[in-house]
């Protein structure tokens, strides 16, 4: 089963709606199947958020601040905290989970670092945390201090540190004696390519170490059953499900995948996989940005489902919000709001983030034109190319201020310059419209957008290693001509991608910085508003099967 990630380009067609009609009572096929009674059944109800990202306060749906209530707001901790302080004591057993990735992606953390979010995460009652891949953006011994201010239990059983304020606090799994429950967590295993941990921290197999944390608990542990908080993405929740026995119930994140009943959703909420037993598993996951609370009331006998009910539960302007928690996420704002609300300039087209990671989208294009005039003083840089995944946020319409610079591109990365021969270069787009680094054989974990100057003609319906058709470059301004195998080409590229992240380029080991990529791109919004950059043929598809080039 082969399941991609919501594509965010379908945000404006999603119906976003309560699921009611998900709470409907369901029966699992074991039930069904009349292999169990119920006489010694046991029910749990499992709340659960993901990929908050810093946005501590509400949103609209595309990440960004939610300034005009009547467009609709979405979100925020004083919601989430709400909806769970309402439903919860209606359920004898529960647990309120947090799947990771709390930071980046708002000033509350490129401001506040990460003290805002440990002041509204220890208010929310959460049972257990596993780390996400930002966690470790700014360092271990930054998030070994940030775990050290939580009072809830952080679990992750996939990683060996040095570090030792982690170890301190990090923990494989958690039993939950009064439920005869436990919960294990991993993360992916990405994070080198894709964060800052330290250089000798190994993230092992997610999918191993779980089995291998599941056989531990039931040997050693008096529990019954056993949860999976994964941080690793929908396709390999799939795959743990498949590959396990033991866990019947997996509630994960990192993909930002939309699960349930809604226009737009990918797979079903909960997603019920065959285990290595032929036990039913039971997959969810929240989207992200906290848009939804996830929802689900589950029957067990022993480890075994007998039935569910539940759903996402849409947090929007209908959504009550905990008065006390809000007031203090308003206070939080006045440092850095009269900062973000300056206004840079001005845009005629919507600079759109959420289809970077499929296609050339136009806030990839900006950025990238923006990268390459920074470098015009180097008549040699013939192009720009960054990671998708760096994108983070739309700037619709109208005015751009500092904070919405800031909010689309939080990382704080620096340009640098890269020289490859035009058979490596094309290797590195071969991988990134493949999905597999042409010089490794590990996946490449971002699309990426070029700026003009640079066409990308690809098949995806080409196997693997043999899908990039054409790359063409135009050399200091001219016109774009397909690359020469033997002749070097200069790129603008980012730090964090020379340094080998999200594995598109060989790992470079001295790196040369220059400016901040919110820098340039302030300087650009300036000198070019109104921005008009639309979508203009930079990275095509195409039906042709045979590559120009021969390596």
């Amino acid at each position: 089963m082969k399941v991609s990630a919501v594509s965010l380009s379908t945000l404006g067609s999603i119906v976003l709606l309560p699921l009611v009609a998900a709470e409907d009572y369901l029966v699992s096929r074991t039930l069904s199947e009349g292999h169990l009674k119920r006489a010694d059944s046991f029910n749990i109800s499992i709340f659960h958020v993901n990929d908050i990202h810093a946005h501590l306060d509400e949103i609209r749906t595309s990440g960004t601040d939610c300034t005009d209530p009547a467009k609709g707001c979405f979100g925020g901790y004083a919601r989430i905290k709400a909806a769970v302080d309402a439903k919860r004591p209606s359920s004898s057993n529960s647990l309120f989970l947090n799947i990771g990735d709390e930071f980046q992606g708002t000033l509350y953390y490129s401001f506040y670092g990460g003290e805002k979010i440990a002041d509204t995460m220890n208010q929310l009652g959460f049972d257990a945390m596993t780390l996400g891949n930002h966690e470790f953006d700014n360092g271990e011994a930054f998030l070994g201090n940030f775990l050290k201010n939580l009072t809830i239990p952080i679990i992750c059983a996939n990683i060996d540190t040095k570090e030792e304020t982690i170890n301190a606090t990090v923990k494989p799994y958690k039993v939950f004696p009064e439920y005869k429950t436990a919960v294990i967590a991993v993360t992916t295993e990405t994070i080198p390519s894709i964060s800052h941990p330290n250089e000798d921290t190994v993230f092992a197999d997610p999918i191993a170490t779980a089995q291998y944390w599941a056989d531990y608990v039931y040997a050693n542990e008096d529990v019954e059953r056993i949860i999976a908080m994964t941080h690793i993405g929908y396709e390999v929740d799939i795959e743990l499900a498949k590959k396990t026995r033991g866990i019947h119930m997996i509630v994960g994140g990192h993909s930002h995948t939309l699960l349930g009943d809604m226009e737009g959703a990918l797979g079903k909420y909960p997603t019920i996989e065959t285990n290595l037993d032929g036990d039913e598993v039971f997959i969810v996951t929240a989207w992200r940005y906290g848009v939804y609370l996830g929802y689900l009331d589950v029957e067990f006998s022993g480890r075994k489902v007998l039935s569910y009910t539940g759903g996402p539960i849409l947090l929007d302007n209908t959504t009550a919000q905990d008065a006390n928690l809000q007031k203090q996420i308003k206070e939080w704002r006045g440092p850095f709001e009269e900062f973000a609300n300056v206004v840079l300039g001005t845009t005629e087209v919507v600079l759109e983030q959420s289809t970077c990671q499929e296609a050339e989208c136009t806030l990839g294009n900006v950025m990238c034109d923006a990268m390459l005039d920074a470098r015009a003083s180097n008549p040699s840089v013939s192009g720009c190319m960054i990671n998708a995944g760096g994108i983070r946020a739309t700037i619709d319409a109208g005015n751009i201020t500092r904070g919405e610079v800031l909010t689309a591109f939080p990382f704080g990365n620096t340009l640098t310059e890269l020289t490859l021969s035009g058979a490596d270069l094309w290797r590195v787009w071969e991988g990134v419209v493949s999905g597999v680094s042409q010089f490794d054989g590990k996946k490449v974990t971002s699309f990426a957008q070029v700026s003009r100057g640079v066409r990308v003609t690809y098949n995806p319906k080409n196997e693997v290693g043999k899908r990039l058709i054409d790359l063409e470059i135009a050399v200091g301004g001219g016109e774009m001509k397909t690359v020469e195998v033997a002749k070097q080409y200069t790129l603008v590229t980012l730090d964090f991608l020379a340094g080998g992240g999200d594995n598109i380029f060989p790992a470079v080991k001295e790196i040369v910085t220059l400016d901040t990529q919110d820098e340039v791109l302030t300087a650009y919004v300036k000198a070019n508003s109104p921005i008009k950059t639309g979508l203009e043929g930079r990275i095509v598809v195409t039906d042709k099967t045979k590559p120009l080039v021969a390596l």
